[in-house]
């Protein structure tokens, strides 16, 4: 059975904006349905999953709340298969409060951030507090970092190097990038062979094969697979979808003499428990 690392639950007519549905709508080829209710989430990945991180988000900037008490209070109900990752606003008042009381009151046990849809620089000082609690309380921090597709999300605050400092003022802290931190892949990659406290996902990129075979394969030479999770960006794509583009990446090499992603290293990134790499119990 698969941990996944990567989804999502939330409710389009409330914690969405209509803005944020419309555009999300321009980025595919085949329209998708935004909601995702807790009750869908479980009926997909309940047979698919041992354990699933399930995100709450948070963004001022973009109108946008996946609120901490709805995340936990689904994860309650399947212990030990949903892990619930927190999330704040570096423009609130007090976010480090909210974040103590997401990891002591409601058994959140890491955070879900993104600067590019906060519309803040991750060395802001707001932002740079925030890091010190992650780092105390021990949560990882899983960041959006890379682009996305709403129009207001300042792409000058998305760049993965810009982790770099977070990763050296904070060693202790465990951070991994989403999606390989795409467009910025090559950065991802070397950033994650400099950092030890730094890794990614795969999440949201086998259907752009040529794209995603090109990651893996630099992936592959640069010898950093092994800090790669399993993530299936739920509602967005199934953890079995995934996993079987995943394991079809060399597909497209077919009658061609290209270099092939190596089949054993792609097993071992879908068989990883990203949740015991982070050290996050049951």
């Amino acid at each position: 059975m698969l941990v996944d690392c990567h989804t999502h639950v939330w409710l389009a007519d409330s914690q969405l904006t209509p803005e944020f549905c419309r555009e999300a709508q321009l980025m595919r080829t085949t329209p998708i349905d935004m909601t995702c209710t807790p009750e869908q989430h479980w009926a997909e990945l309940g047979s698919q999953v041992a354990k699933a991180v399930v995100l709450a988000f948070e963004s001022v900037h973009l109108g946008l709340s996946v609120g901490n008490d709805f995340v936990a209070a689904y994860c309650r109900q399947h212990p030990g298969r949903l892990f619930g990752f927190a999330s704040v606003d570096p423009h609130w008042a007090d976010p480090v409060a909210e974040l103590e009381r997401a990891k002591h009151d409601l058994g959140l046990v890491g955070l879900k951030m993104a600067p590019v849809y906060q519309g803040i620089h991750p060395l802001d000082e707001r932002c740079l507090r925030i890091w010190a609690a992650a780092e105390r309380l021990g949560l990882p921090v899983l960041f959006h970092q890379g682009t996305t597709f709403p129009r207001r999300a300042p792409l000058k605050y998305a760049h993965p190097e810009l982790l770099e400092d977070v990763a050296l003022a904070f060693p202790d802290l465990k951070v991994w990038i989403a999606h390989w931190g795409h467009p910025w892949e090559e950065e991802t990659i070397v950033l994650i062979r400099k950092q030890p406290n730094v890794y990614t996902d795969l999440s949201g990129l086998w259907y752009r094969p040529w794209q995603y075979y090109n990651i893996l394969r630099l992936a592959q030479e640069y010898q950093v697979l092994h800090k790669c999770f399993f993530g299936s960006d739920y509602p967005i794509a199934t953890p079995a979808a995934t996993a079987a583009g995943t394991r079809a990446v060399n597909d497209i090499l077919e009658g061609t003499k290209l270099p092939r992603v190596d089949l054993d290293q792609l097993e071992a990134i879908i068989a990883r428990d990203a949740l015991a790499v982070l050290e996050i119990e049951a």
